[in-house]
């Protein structure tokens, strides 16, 4: 088998210049290839654990993960409703959003928050993050792709084809349209950061 079309796949920065975010309609055939696992909880980035209510609610495993931030992206009474409370007995730094799994509901203004805390989570020495919903493939995914895209530099696409390696994600078609709003503001300023910086000055 030829092992030339695996090379014309752009990969990390290569072709950084001439990205352009791809239509929602190609983003979501991205996300459907799926090949990543539907575990509980799956490490998808180095120290950076996304997974469900149970693994959530599973305090050994946490512990044997060594987890010590946790982001709830379902926090709320009506749903997954741990709160930091929960974890009192663990060393544990908690952040949770009351998100709801709808296209209509605008977790943008919460990509930059949760990104700001996995970042954080990953500074601190042995820091290790889980983050979750109820099923680990929509809210939360969402936000642990929106911390790659604004932390480690990585274009959507990118993103998607990491995590998606790692553990089957769906965000649903809202999230991803805001992701994929997200993805054309970054790449507007890593094209032309003066740009940028003149018109919000």
């Amino acid at each position: 088998m030829p092992h030339s079309s695996a090379r014309s796949e752009p990969r990390g920065t290569g072709g950084r210049g001439s990205y352009e975010t791809p239509a929602l309609a190609d983003l979501q055939r991205l996300v459907w290839l799926r090949g990543g696992s539907e575990n509980h909880v799956d490490q998808v980035w180095p120290n950076v654990y996304l997974g469900d209510a149970w693994a959530a609610r599973n305090k050994t495993a946490l512990q044997n993960l060594n987890i010590t931030h946790i982001l709830n992206a379902a926090d709320g009474p009506y749903s997954i409703n741990t709160g930091a409370k929960y974890y009192n007995d663990l060393q544990i730094e908690y952040y949770g959003i009351e998100a709801f799994d709808d296209p209509s509901f605008d977790l943008s203004i919460f990509f930059y928050d949760a990104a700001n805390f996995i970042g954080k989570a990953l500074n601190t020495s042995g820091g290790k993050v889980f983050v979750h919903c109820a099923m680990g493939v929509s809210r939360s995914a969402s936000l642990v792709l929106a911390f790659l895209m604004i932390h480690e530099n990585m274009t959507l696409v990118d993103a998607l084809k990491t995590v998606s390696s790692h553990r089957d994600i769906c965000p649903n078609s809202g999230f991803l349209s805001q992701l994929r709003d997200l993805d054309i503001k970054l790449n507007g300023e890593r094209k032309g950061p003066s740009e940028s910086a003149s018109r919000a000055s």
